[in-house]
């Protein structure tokens, strides 16, 4: 059995996951590929999906849903019929119309999905000073990855007639959602850009920004393109890239999600398949 795990990973929480699997289905003596599609140039590779029994796809969540870059490229794949599954790192806010859309869109290009999952991880936003499920994912979270790793692969090979999996349809529309992705920018009002003298100068943020938006020159992400996934901040060695300090909004999105902390950091990691 040949099996695919693509995924994008700006912070390293995906990836960590996706390494979780890729680990246990070696174990299992399954042939297993890994694509990162995080950068801008390996997204704009054709993904070829011939060869492989099954495919897993991972992702962040951003504003409820995968990053839209994400749905965007996931749009231009043809499943041609092959069974998939998709797993998801979260922060702790706002998951569930995650697995409804991407569901729609595997869907609409001929892909069957047999399961999902979702992996509490620490939140982007960490980064500009939340709080939100620090040092996850953990060991737990790893556990439960390769429980469902084996469940996953069982779907795969099963020859029984292949059942849709179904998800609850959100209160929340595609359109709803649109205007709720630009509340990131509501909170982040001033992009990743470069404070002080101490940069080397050595381009890595350009080179692996998601979407090119930074320029490594000025020192500034470009509004229009930047969609606040830090990837430039998590792996700047002179650690010179900052955004606005939002600690301040810490206890008021708490407040609005009826929660704490330790709920937060108390979430477990879910399988649904």
């Amino acid at each position: 059995m040949k099996i695919l795990i693509a995924f994008f990973s700006a912070t390293g929480n995906t990836k960590k996951i996706a390494t979780v699997i890729k680990n246990k289905l070696k174990e299992l003596g399954v042939n297993v590929t890994s694509v990162d599609i995080t950068s801008y140039s390996s997204r704009q590779k054709e993904l070829k999906i011939d060869e492989y029994d099954g495919i897993f796809f991972g992702f962040p969540i951003y504003s409820m849903r995968a990053p839209r870059i994400c749905r965007e490229w996931l749009h231009n794949i043809n499943g041609k019929g092959k069974k998939c599954s998709v797993f998801f790192t979260y922060g702790g806010f706002g998951k569930d119309p995650a697995h409804y859309y991407t569901k729609q869109i595997l869907d609409e290009n001929n892909f069957k999905l047999v399961s999902s999952a979702e992996f509490v991880s620490a939140h982007t936003f960490n980064y500009s000073g939340w709080l939100a499920a620090q040092n996850r994912p953990n060991q737990s979270d790893y556990k439960i990855a390769e429980e469902y790793t084996v469940k996953t692969i069982n779907k795969f090979i099963t020859k029984e007639a292949y059942i849709p999996i179904e998800y609850d349809k959100p209160i929340f529309s595609s359109e709803q959602l649109d205007q709720a992705e630009k509340y990131r920018f509501h909170v982040i009002t001033k992009l990743p850009t470069r404070d002080g003298v101490n940069c080397s100068m050595c381009g890595l943020c350009e080179n692996i920004c998601p979407t090119k938006a930074m320029d490594a020159e000025k020192g500034l992400a470009d509004l229009d393109s930047c969609i606040s996934c830090f990837r430039c901040i998590a792996n700047c060695p002179d650690q010179v890239l900052h955004t606005n300090n939002i600690s301040n909004t810490w206890e008021k999105k708490l407040e609005f999600h009826k929660t704490t902390k330790e709920g937060i950091d108390r979430m477990v990691s879910k399988i649904y398949i």
